[in-house]
């Protein structure tokens, strides 16, 4: 078993959880971000600004980025309001 941590940035912002995650191997831990995320993302969609992104990574227990999932919100040949 291995530890993991979750992390959310938005913007300038960002915290990493401070008590770590159990997963048997990286496809346990990859399984639950993604169930994680799933639960998050219409939440956060909502609030998404223009230009704007959000993104959920899992750190291993060195604290290093293991996988990411960001969700961004572009403003394409128009101006954002």
């Amino acid at each position: 078993m291995s530890l993991y941590f979750f992390r959310i940035s938005t913007g300038r912002y960002s915290g990493a959880a401070d008590l770590p995650y159990e997963f048997e191997d990286r496809a346990a831990a990859w399984t639950e971000m993604t169930e994680v995320c799933a639960n998050l993302l219409s939440g956060i969609a909502r609030g998404l600004n223009p230009n704007a992104e959000w993104c959920m990574e899992l750190l291993d227990e060195d604290k290093q980025p293991v996988f990411r999932i960001s969700l961004v919100g572009e403003a394409i040949g128009c101006k954002a309001s």
